[in-house]
C-alpha cells in the first residue's frame, strides 16, 4: 500500500508537469499560461525591489538622524512628576552628572556616554535672525556618541574651547545667517537677567568655528553646537547639565538596553531614539506596510490569472480527465494534477521574479547610474531630496517572505479549478466528447 501511494504520487506529478510543457491545440491557453508566469515574475520582482528601496531609504535617513541624535538620552526624573509632566530639555537639570556618567559608562551594552546642555536661542548676523537649538557638548566625548565630527564641511568640532565662545552651525543655518568660519554672530538666550526694568535677555557674541552637514534639514537648519562650559554659563546651569547622551553596542537593541538601565536606576529617565522621533519612524513603518500591501495586490492579480488558465485547461481536458477516472484515478489524484500544473507555473514565475528582483536590488545603484548617463540627467536633485542616489538594502528575509506569499497565492488560485476538475463525471464527459 505504501509503495502504491508513492507510485500514484509520482504519476500525478508527472502528468501535472507534462501539462505545463505540452503543446496545446488551443494556443490561447498557452498564451495565458505564459502571461500568468511573466506577470507573477514581474510582480514578485517589483515587490522585492521596492521593499529594498524603502528599507534602504529608512536606513539612510535613520543613519543621518542618528549621526546627530544619540541612541539614548539620560535625564534626571523630576520628583512627583510623571512622564507627561516632565519639563523640556531646555530646563532640565542633572546635579551629580559626573557620578551618573561613570555609572552609565559601566553599564553593559553602553559603549560611550557624554554630557550635554540643551537650550533655545536666537542667532543674529547683519540683520539675519534665526532660531536655533543650541547644544553644549564636550568635543572629546561627543565623538563617541554621535558622528557629528565626520559631517564637518569646514572647521573642526575640536575647535570648540571652553571660554572662547565658539560655535559650530548646520550648513543651512550658516547660509541663512551668511556666516562662515571666522565670522562673529550674536547669540540671544531666553534665559535673561532680572533687572528693575524687567527681564533682559542674555546676549553673547560667538565666533563661528565650523559648519557641518548632517543631510537632514531638521539639523542642518536648526542646530548649533558650543562647548559645554560655555553653555552652562549661557543658560546659568552652574555645574549642572541637561542630561547624558549614550551610544549602545547595538542600535536595534538600544530600546531594550535603555529599559534595563532605567529599571536599575529609579531616579533617572531614559529616552531612546525610537521615542525621540516616534512620529517619523512610525510614519515610515506605515508607509512600508502600505506599499507592501499595494504591491502584494499586483502579485495577487498575477497569481489569480492562473485560475483562468486552469479553468480553460479543465474544459479542454474533460475527455482526458474522464479517461483517467475510468482507469482508476481518484478525484484527489485529478485535483493534485491540476494543482501541480498551476503551482509549477507559479513556482517558475516566483523564482524567476525573486532572482531578477534580487539582482536588480543589489545592482540598483549601477543600473540607475547607467540610465542617468544614457539620458544625460540626474534622477535626484540633492537640494530637494538630500540624496545623491537611490539607496537599496536587500534583506533576504523579505525575499523569502515575498516568495512564500506568491506561492501561497498561487496555491489558492488552483483550488477552484482543481476542484472543478475532480468533480468531472466520466460518463457525461465522454458522452459529449
Amino acid at each position: 500500500m505504501k509503495g502504491y501511494r508513492i507510485d500514484a504520487l509520482g504519476f500525478e506529478w508527472l502528468i501535472g508537469w507534462r501539462q505545463v510543457r505540452a503543446h496545446r491545440r488551443n494556443h490561447f491557453i498557452s498564451f495565458i499560461s505564459l502571461l500568468s508566469t511573466i506577470a507573477i515574475a514581474l510582480g514578485v520582482a517589483s515587490l522585492i525591489v521596492v521593499m529594498a528601496v524603502i528599507d534602504g531609504l529608512q536606513g539612510e535617513l535613520r543613519d543621518r538622524i542618528l549621526g546627530v541624535v544619540a541612541h539614548a538620552e539620560v535625564s534626571q526624573a523630576p520628583v512627583n512628576a510623571d512622564a507627561a509632566e516632565r519639563p523640556p530639555a531646555a530646563v532640565t537639570r542633572m546635579d551629580d552628572w559626573q557620578g551618573v556618567l561613570g555609572q552609565m559608562r559601566a553599564e553593559p551594552g553602553v559603549v560611550a556616554a557624554a554630557p550635554f546642555v540643551a537650550g533655545q536661542a536666537l542667532l543674529a548676523h547683519e540683520g539675519a535672525v534665526r532660531g536655533s537649538e543650541i547644544r553644549g557638548v564636550l568635543p572629546e566625548d561627543e565623538a563617541g556618541v554621535s558622528d557629528l565630527a565626520r559631517h564637518m564641511l569646514a572647521g573642526q568640532l575640536d575647535a570648540l574651547r571652553a571660554g572662547r565662545f565658539g560655535i559650530v552651525l548646520g550648513v543651512d543655518l550658516a547660509q541663512a545667517l551668511h556666516v562662515s568660519p571666522g565670522d562673529k554672530l550674536t547669540l540671544i538666550s531666553p534665559v535673561g537677567t532680572v533687572t528693575p526694568a524687567g527681564i533682559v535677555p542674555r546676549v553673547k557674541v560667538f565666533t563661528v568655528q565650523g559648519v557641518f552637514e548632517a543631510g537632514m534639514p531638521e539639523f542642518d537648519a536648526g542646530f548649533g553646537y558650543i562647548h559645554l562650559q560655555d553653555a552652562q554659563k549661557l543658560y546659568r546651569m552652574g555645574e549642572r547639565v541637561s542630561g547624558i547622551r549614550l551610544r549602545m553596542s547595538s542600535l536595534d537593541r538600544a530600546p531594550a538596553i535603555a529599559q534595563q538601565i532605567a529599571a536599575r536606576h529609579r531616579g533617572l529617565t531614559l529616552t531612546d531614539w525610537t521615542q525621540t522621533h516616534t512620529a517619523f519612524f512610525r510614519a515610515m513603518a506605515i508607509e512600508r506596510m502600505a506599499t507592501f500591501i499595494m504591491l502584494s495586490l499586483i502579485v495577487a492579480v498575477a497569481a489569480f490569472n492562473v485560475i483562468a488558465m486552469l479553468v480553460m485547461a479543465v474544459n479542454e481536458k474533460r475527455s482526458d480527465i474522464a479517461i483517467l477516472r475510468t482507469m482508476g484515478a481518484s478525484a484527489g489524484s485529478i485535483r493534485l494534477i491540476f494543482i501541480v500544473q498551476g503551482m509549477s507555473l507559479g513556482l517558475i514565475g516566483t523564482l524567476g521574479g525573486a532572482l531578477a528582483g534580487s539582482i536588480t536590488a543589489l545592482k540598483l545603484g549601477t543600473i540607475v547610474s547607467t540610465i542617468e548617463s544614457l539620458l544625460g540627467s540626474r534622477g535626484f536633485a540633492t537640494e530637494f531630496y538630500y540624496l545623491t542616489a537611490i539607496p537599496a538594502q536587500l534583506h533576504w528575509a523579505d525575499v523569502v517572505g515575498v516568495v512564500l506569499l506568491s506561492l501561497v497565492l498561487c496555491l489558492l488560485a488552483t483550488i477552484y479549478p482543481s476542484s472543478r476538475a475532480a468533480a468531472t463525471r466520466p460518463a457525461e464527459a465522454l458522452r459529449y466528447a
